[in-house]
């Protein structure tokens, strides 16, 4: 397995597939890497040189934030907008849905599983 930026990456997949196991590149990034460093499209992560792997690991230390420090990054935006206590930050802290979604129904992913409400039981008639 070739180890890019900390992260095993798959040895059979196309190289533009393997490079979004790493935090913080996607498809689009993934394509523009093999694109700067003349990589072609269908070329496997095991077909890979030293030496392109190297130029890899060189583009994405210069150019991407990745894994740790991303997701660093994005845990101080989110503590960031808590303690200002702004509703993307109340929204964070309470565990709802931060983007003006729904929640009377659906939001189940945020809210978690569906919590019985405690009250009148049901008497059915029949």
């Amino acid at each position: 397995m070739a180890r890019i930026a900390g992260v095993n990456i798959p040895t059979a997949k196309r190289v533009v597939i393997a490079l979004t196991y790493i935090h913080g590149i996607g498809r689009n990034s993934a394509a523009k890497i093999c694109q700067d460093i003349g990589i072609p499209a269908e070329r496997r992560v095991n077909d890979l040189t030293d030496d392109e792997l190297v130029r890899i690991r060189e583009t994405i230390d210069q150019e991407f934030q990745v894994e740790g420090d991303l997701r660093r990054e994005v845990a101080m935006n989110v503590k960031r907008l808590m303690d200002l206590g702004c509703y993307r930050g109340r929204r964070h802290r309470r565990g709802l849905p931060v983007r003006g979604q729904r929640t009377h129904t659906n939001a189940r992913t945020r809210k978690g599983p569906a919590k019985a409400i405690a009250g009148k039981k049901r008497v059915l008639k029949g």
